[in-house]
């Protein structure tokens, strides 16, 4: 929709100089009809000029401090109901005030506006008015990230109508043309009907590069529910029949079949049609799997304030400087590590080690119809504790097993991600796509799909099987950090360096939630198990829970003192874990959390009350001598697995 009115406004712009050729020629080129000619055009005489001006000249430069000098005592001076959203357009009214003056060549008014109300900003903007502090003139304004957001892009805040009216009717009075064309121009009010939030509220949701999310953001429906688990009783009872042939004794096996396959609960009515998003069949050895995986669920430790997890650390040592990303396999077998040179090195962490498969010779003479036949291409005399995978050209930023472990992904600062095969060991695809560093990929739950995201401000859906991505997810201003998929696959989050938390829909390709609150780069996420909440955390040393159905932040639980990079559920979904540079693992006890959280009273025009009260739900905090942690998984049975590496400098 930008892109045409874009369009229309450069049409406007040459009628208005009579270039008749040129308008007939572009209206043709970009099939656009008569419909769209000078005298329907929707698009302003002021629209045009803020399409092709960023700033108009307000001619005297003196003025700008003084009008904002006055707005900023109109805020101080408000009733305390009111006071905390009005003071809310203060930094973007500063910000535009500057870009303004720099634009229009008073460079020396606007380093002086910056340098006096600067500093009286939130805190969690400061780093933005750091780097924008450093362009200081015209020239510098093209092609600065920052500064090219503000200009394209309207700066939101939500506000009561009681207080909008306020706000109002001093602009009317103070006739500060300054301020007036600012908040029209580059502001978003998105008006609601309510209280007026408080200090604690703002502050909760504020942050973001371009403001809070506006309520239409989050309208759209979201199916968080599961997908129906496929039937997998035909390949249990074939594996329990091989167990009884071996002499295994056949009451025993039956009482368990009975509690490993209850009855057919009820699909979830938040459950996606299962036809949706076309998902892989399960292989018989993926049924296998899934079988195996759940007798394992049934010695698993369910984990609470009575029952903290066993916590088992592997320590990379000196590799402080070098490792740059962890992961384990959903089985816990397998460990893949990222290094800056390019490298990437797969143990195993199980007594079976790693074997590659034979030669096509060899594999000529095996028989494909035995039921071992994938344990015969194999060849035994390869076996090694540990493989090395080389071929990206940059540092590796992230690795994802598949979920049948067959295949490995990797990204990299070559802008690349490639797929390899640990069957043979050597790399099948090189995706390219993204034209800048590439910082995530993930696999989805269900295999055959996955999610990149990168320095280019998008995030990209792929398939295996395709050399293309099948999905663009363009929003965020700046890099996206990290993409998550969800459990039912059917959605992929992402969290950015803009600060914000995005949901976007694999099926259609849209945006479906915008969730602000973050005041640095998110760099981690993670799906509850039943699907319905998503936990984030990142530079800011918190860790936020969201709640889908509605895009509201519900809890904030702080403690981390540095960066935080991994978070991890239980499998049975009732504790949180996070892992965090300043060298701890906490955790968080979710199923009090989500007690605590009444979902059914959430006030759906504006935010909740958010839960801070950390110290509530912390049941544990873990401290390793001198080991930033990387990743934390948890494995079928609830052991918790950390990887972390050994810094001995500090």
């Amino acid at each position: 929709m930008g892109d045409k009115n874009t369009l229309l406004a450069v049409l406007q712009y040459l009628e208005k100089h009579n270039l008749k050729g040129t308008v007939d020629l572009l209206r043709k080129e970009a099939n656009l009809g008569d419909e769209t000619s000078h005298s329907q055009c929707p698009q302003s005489d002021s629209d045009v000029s803020s399409m092709l001006a960023a700033y108009k000249s307000e001619g005297d430069p003196e003025k700008y401090e003084e009008a904002y000098g006055d707005l900023k005592k109109f805020v101080e001076g408000a009733l305390d109901i009111y006071k905390y959203e009005l003071g809310m357009i203060l930094y973007p009214v500063l910000v535009h005030m500057y870009l303004e003056l720099l634009f229009n060549g008073h460079e020396d008014q606007a380093k002086r506006l910056m340098e006096k109300y600067g500093p009286d900003q939130e805190d969690y903007f400061q780093d933005d008015l750091k780097k924008l502090s450093h362009v200081c003139k015209k020239d510098h304004l093209k092609g600065n990230e920052l500064t090219d957001t503000f200009k394209s892009n309207e700066f939101i805040i939500r506000m009561s109508r009681d207080t909008l009216s306020i706000l109002k009717r001093h602009l009317s009075e103070k006739k500060h043309s300054v301020v007036q064309n600012i908040i029209q121009e580059h502001l978003y009010l998105d008006m609601y009907e309510g209280v007026a939030r408080n200090k604690q509220q703002i502050d909760a949701t504020s942050g973001a590069m371009i403001g809070e999310a506006a309520r239409a953001d989050n309208k759209a429906r979201v199916y968080f529910g599961l997908l129906k688990e496929p039937d997998v009783s035909n390949a249990a009872l074939e594996e329990e029949e091989d167990e009884e042939e071996s002499g295994d004794k056949p009451k025993k096996k039956k009482s368990k079949k009975d509690h490993l396959y209850p009855k057919k609960s009820k699909s979830d009515p938040n459950a996606p049609p299962a036809d949706r998003m076309p998902l892989p069949e399960l292989k018989e050895a993926e049924l296998r799997e899934k079988v195996k995986a759940m007798r394992d669920a049934l010695k698993r430790v369910n984990l609470g304030p009575d029952q903290l997890p066993s916590i088992c650390s592997y320590t990379l040592l000196n590799a402080n400087h070098s490792v740059t990303c962890a992961e384990i396999s959903e089985d816990s077998s397998l460990l893949a590590v990222g290094f800056n040179d390019s490298f990437i090195k797969v143990w195993s962490l199980v007594p079976q080690k790693l074997r590659s498969m034979k030669s096509a010779d060899q594999l000529q003479d095996i028989d494909r119809e035995a039921d071992d036949v994938l344990a015969r291409m194999m060849d035994d005399r390869s076996s090694e504790a540990c493989r090395t995978l080389l071929g990206h050209s940059g540092p590796v930023y992230r690795v994802a097993f598949s979920p049948d472990r067959q295949l490995l992904l990797s990204c990299s600062e070559d802008s690349s991600i490639r797929l390899w095969s640990l069957l043979t060991w050597s790399c099948v695809v090189c995706y390219k796509g993204h034209t800048y560093p590439v910082w995530d990929v993930r696999f989805a739950q269900h295999g055959y799909y996955f999610a990149t995201g990168g320095h280019d401000k998008t995030a990209r859906l792929w398939a295996t099987d395709q050399h293309q991505p099948l999905r663009i997810f363009a929003g965020h201003y700046s890099d996206v950090d990290c993409v998550q998929f969800h459990p039912n696959s059917n959605y992929i989050a992402t969290g950015s360096s803009d600060r914000t938390v995005r949901l976007w829909d694999c099926v259609t390709g849209s945006q479906v939630r915008l969730m602000t609150g973050h005041k640095g780069q998110v760099l981690c996420l993670c799906f509850s198990v039943e699907g319905r909440f998503l936990a984030s955390a990142g530079a800011d040393s918190r860790v936020l829970l969201w709640d889908l159905a509605h895009g509201h932040l519900l809890a904030e639980l702080c403690g981390h003192t540095a960066s935080v990079l991994s978070l991890a559920f239980s499998r049975e979904g009732s504790v949180l874990v996070s892992g965090s540079t300043d060298c701890t693992v906490k955790i968080w006890d979710f199923t009090k959390l989500a007690e605590a959280i009444a979902l059914e009273d959430v006030n759906i025009s504006h935010n909740p009350d958010i839960k801070k009260d950390s110290d509530t739900f912390l049941l544990r905090s873990f401290a390793t001598k001198n080991s930033p942690v990387l990743n934390l998984h948890f494995t079928r049975r609830n052991l918790l697995l950390a990887v972390g590496l050994y810094d001995s400098q500090s």
